[in-house]
């Protein structure tokens, strides 16, 4: 099972990195039960487990150190003498002998060999997966990315044992990674000497009255963050979600290098970097199952959620306040990356097209030209008619514009109906801009 192979290549790096030699069974009894199971919170909730079947009378945050022990060694002696299950075996299939419940993922009835070691293993790979927005975990089999995600227990049970965050929920441990290393792998956003006021100013934590939680990422902010470690990288994860009924994308190549690209990209369209990461990066990205469906998750699957009213629902933009200038730059990113996804010279090409288009409208007295370009040209949605209104235009237009403007239908005429989609939107949006600009 997958988190047993995450858990593998985790522990033999941890083993390489701090000189031990601990066997699943020991790293589980001397780091991952007392981090995650010895304490009066939970920092992880495994449904049907023997840490959360209770006696009579016995509840999770009440238990003292003898009934903590006794529920590790049910734990033990299932491992020794049980046939895995989802119970204990985390990620492996509920218990049924004929067929597979709801409740399982990722599994065969194909006979697979596994032993103690797996069990353990599962529990440490389960410990690592990473929680992002839409009821979904990543895994990644990755070394660097497993041991990140390990330095953050710690930190999250600093914070369980707090008494002044008493309310701090327990069991989100895979929220927890999710946030732990969109922060601490970026260094726009990054701090040497954070607090966890830091942490919920960033966003990381919901604090209320009565409960002081973990927020969920949004994936495409953790994509911002490993792309930042891993610029060119391609790197595979299991998406995948764990609770009463199981989910599973499957096995998704993560194309981080897409990040990297957009970065690119808006340094060359507006200068520097944006003024607030968080905020920005967070305008970019699908949902994660709508992601996973396109078959790798890149460039594509950070198209901005809401620019998708602008493209095919005929949504007018509005430039009236600072949010939307922030979001027609996040729009316009990642527009041209698409449009110039094979090329390392980008080129503003729309926004001077734009200014020609707008000065052709304000060329002439009367509301023709208004209507032929702000409702004729722009409210279109197909590239036919698009290029029969530029035809009308050149038919109009001075010298000086004329040959830009036939250069443009050219253009058009070249492109797919995708890329049509991609400018048309991009060269409306300028086309608002410069005229905001103006007015």
């Amino acid at each position: 099972m997958i988190t047993a192979v995450v858990g593998r290549t985790f522990l033999n790096a941890y083993n390489e990195k701090y000189g031990t030699q601990h066997s699943p069974k020991s790293f589980f009894e001397k780091e991952y039960w007392p981090s995650f199971y010895n304490h009066s919170k939970y920092s992880q909730w495994v449904t049907n487990s023997p840490f959360v079947q209770m006696k009579a009378g016995q509840k999770p945050h009440m238990l003292n150190d003898e009934e903590r022990l006794e529920k590790l060694a049910v734990l033990h002696e299932k491992v020794r003498n049980e046939v895995p299950d989802a119970s204990f075996a985390l990620g492996f299939p509920a218990s049924e002998t004929k067929e597979f419940a709801t409740t399982s993922g990722l599994v065969s009835d194909i006979s697979l060999l596994t032993n103690s070691d797996d069990v353990y293993l599962s529990w440490i790979g389960s410990g690592l997966g990473i929680g992002v927005a839409g009821g979904f975990s990543i895994l990644f089999d990755h070394p660097l990315i497993t041991l990140k995600t390990y330095e953050g227990w710690k930190i999250y049970r600093k914070y369980l044992n707090d008494p002044t965050l008493e309310k701090l929920k327990g069991n989100q441990i895979n929220t927890w990674n999710g946030q732990w290393l969109t922060f601490a792998l970026n260094p726009d956003i990054f701090r040497e000497n954070f607090d966890f006021s830091l942490l919920e100013r960033t966003g990381m934590f919901k604090v209320e009255k009565t409960l002081v939680e973990v927020n969920t990422v949004n994936w495409s902010a953790l994509f911002f963050s490993l792309s930042q470690q891993f610029p060119e990288s391609e790197i595979v994860g299991y998406v995948y979600g764990f609770g009463k009924t199981n989910k599973t994308i499957g096995f998704i190549p993560f194309q981080f290098k897409s990040g990297t690209r957009l970065k690119d990209v808006y340094r060359q369209l507006f200068g520097g970097k944006y003024s607030d990461p968080k905020q920005f990066e967070s305008l970019f990205g699908m949902h994660i199952k709508r992601a996973g469906e396109l078959g790798s998750i890149g460039l594509l699957a950070l198209r901005p959620e809401s620019l998708v009213k602008y493209m095919y629902g005929g949504k007018r933009l509005t430039l009236r306040s600072d949010d939307d200038i922030n979001n027609y730059k996040a729009y316009k990113t990642w527009l041209i990356a698409m449009l110039s996804k094979n090329k390392e010279e980008v080129k503003d090409y729309t926004m001077k097209m734009a200014k020609i288009l707008l000065d052709y409208r304000n060329g002439s007295k009367g509301k023709s030209r208004i209507t032929l370009v702000d409702k004729n040209l722009f409210d279109t949605k197909s590239k036919k008619d698009f290029l029969e209104h530029l035809t009308t235009i050149v038919s109009d237009a001075s010298a000086d514009q004329l040959e830009e403007i036939k250069q443009l239908k050219n253009e058009i005429h070249l492109m797919t109906n995708e890329e049509f989609v991609y400018f048309s939107t991009l060269l409306k949006f300028d086309y608002t801009y410069l005229q905001r600009k103006s007015n």
